[in-house]
């Protein structure tokens, strides 16, 4: 009889070092063929050919696979939808035991429920583990056993129970010498895909200290690096979160926070679903939206006459990267400003974000909406002029992206503030009675 074998299923957390599952799966007792599965679900909908998330995830699989080659061992990947692609391959392998990190958006959970059920089938365990944050599901909660729906109090349980264990790395890369033994498999191309390769400078997964040490001080200014820009490499899981978490606990506690919201809207999104596509405080889904797609166009192309805001969309659009406050400032003119629905907002981020992630994007498009949780008050509106007089008052984030602002070529803006501000505050009253 074959020797069985043990399959660890990448999915987002590309990495060999310190990876929570492939370790555990390292330590099972057979041998370990890696998978990875170019999800036909999420990829045929998307609309660009030459879509940098797919051509960065191709490119990270080709360097793992290069180094389980230098092992005698292999990757195997597949492109399909996800159940179909497990059924094969349950059907060529001896497989023992399937194990991987938990995912916890809707779509992750129902796609890892079906694999459970053709594993039980067959009398194999589908074993997941934490990996891609510090905690999950239920292990920061109320002491009635109830989600925290605020951050504030989240953030202060979660302090109360981190304990230095859980940054403890899992040295998953010392077990690689029990890997299965294989010749090499294909990977399918990005043409097999229906990708294109194109050139495209992606953010370093490395950080130094000092960013971290002057994030306060400095994360706010669009024009400088004060930030990490590690978002892509933590959505991919390219780089360790419990790695990034030491350091940051260590050097800055105002960054460690910012690591601790990846946390909150995790579990939010985890134990209410519903906020992903509906308001999380239902009053807020009767607000008499204006949805004017011209106005919407406006915004997406960066030209709505408030350079800020403009300066924030051309930057996405030609780099797949927004600063975090222009984020904010973006979103609060496309919900309040022009009226327009936050989902509109939040379904074209997740087309053009490197960073894209359910989770923290909805929470961010709630938390710019007032329909989330742990919402600014309502009557909260940025003001995008006085944005740029505090965070870009030379202009050297907007001369960057909008060189034509002040001259005739500028377009002027495409509603004015008061009586913007005036008309959301009065379809939010409206909505909220």
């Amino acid at each position: 009889m074959e020797k069985k074998i043990t399959l660890f299923w990448f999915r987002r957390d590309l990495r060999l070092e310190d990876n929570h599952g492939l370790y555990k799966a390292l330590e099972s007792g057979y041998p370990v063929l890696p998978v990875f599965i170019f999800d036909q679900d999420i990829l045929a909908p998307l609309e660009d050919q030459k879509d940098a998330r797919v051509q960065f995830l191709h490119q990270e699989v080709l360097a793992l696979k290069k180094v389980f080659e230098d092992y005698g061992s292999s990757f195997l990947v597949r492109y399909g939808r996800p159940l179909s692609v497990w059924q094969d391959i349950l059907e060529e392998f001896p497989v023992a035991a399937i194990y991987a990190n938990r995912d916890y958006d809707p779509y992750g959970r129902s796609r890892d429920k079906e694999l459970y059920q053709l594993a039980q089938e067959r009398d194999i365990p589908f074993r997941g583990f934490k990996d891609q944050v510090i905690f999950d599901k239920a292990e920061v909660t109320k002491d009635n056993g109830e989600p925290y729906v605020v951050f504030t109090p989240y953030m202060k349980r979660y302090k109360q129970l981190l304990q230095d264990q859980d940054l403890a790395p899992f040295p998953s890369e010392k077990g690689l010498d029990h890997l299965y033994q294989t010749d090499p498999l294909p990977v399918p191309s990005l043409e097999e895909m229906k990708f294109t390769a194109f050139p495209f400078e992606y953010p370093s997964r490395e950080v130094s200290d000092q960013i971290i040490q002057e994030y306060h001080q400095k994360r706010d200014t669009p024009a400088i690096r004060g930030t990490s820009r590690l978002s892509l490499h933590l959505r991919f899981g390219t780089i360790s979160i419990r790695g990034l978490a030491q350091r940051a606990r260590r050097i800055n506690p105002k960054f460690f926070n910012e690591l601790i919201w990846r946390d909150f809207y995790q579990a939010i999104l985890y134990h209410f679903p519903h906020s992903l596509d509906k308001s999380f405080k239902p009053e807020y889904d009767h607000i008499a939206w204006e949805n004017n797609e011209t106005h919407f166009a406006a915004w997406c192309n960066g030209k709505t006459g408030y350079p800020l805001v403009d300066a924030g969309m051309r930057e996405l659009n030609a780099t797949g990267y927004m600063h975090n406050r222009v984020r904010m400032v973006v979103a609060s003119f496309l919900t309040k400003h022009l009226l327009i629905d936050w989902r509109w907002g939040e379904r074209y981020f997740a087309r053009k974000l490197l960073d894209y992630e359910a989770a923290s994007n909805v929470g961010g498009w709630q938390w710019a909406a007032g329909s989330g949780v742990d919402a600014a008050p309502y009557f909260r509106i940025f003001n995008p002029a006085r944005q740029v007089e505090r965070f870009d008052p030379d202009l050297r984030y907007v001369r960057h992206w909008v060189p034509e602002y002040g001259t005739a070529d500028y377009p002027a803006p495409i509603v004015e503030h008061k009586a913007a501000r005036a008309r959301a505050l009065e379809r939010y009253k409206a909505a909220l009675k």
